[in-house]
């Protein structure tokens, strides 16, 4: 698999830790990925920049990010890791750690290449 078939905007569908009224809150929950492995991210009231990487685990590719943001809810800083993994052309799944705060599993829709 290519870095390329990470590369869009995937729309969260689903989070562990969140429910849909929570993490559409603001705008449609999504996650958007460029050629460079960077991006960003935006659910409920939590923005930040993504900085990631392709990696290989026994299960296959996926790519692992670090990311800074902001939580305008509670007006902090944010920070942590997580990861993604395709499960075919327009579906994939991850998590997302907040450091020394929550995580949360999601899943994700490709939106557009």
């Amino acid at each position: 698999m290519a870095k390329n078939n990470f590369i869009g905007k995937w729309r969260i569908l689903e989070m562990s830790a969140w429910d849909k009224d929570y993490f559409d809150e603001e705008v449609p929950a999504h996650i958007k990925l460029e050629k460079n492995l960077r991006g960003n991210f935006h659910f409920g009231y939590v923005q930040g920049q993504i900085d990631g990487e392709i990696g290989k685990r026994s299960d296959g590719e996926y790519f692992e990010f670090t990311f800074d943001g902001s939580d305008n809810g509670g007006g902090d800083d944010v920070s942590g890791s997580g990861w993604i993994k395709l499960r075919d052309d327009n579906h994939a799944e991850g998590e997302i750690k907040f450091y020394l705060g929550d995580d949360s599993t999601f899943q994700l829709k490709r939106i557009k290449k």
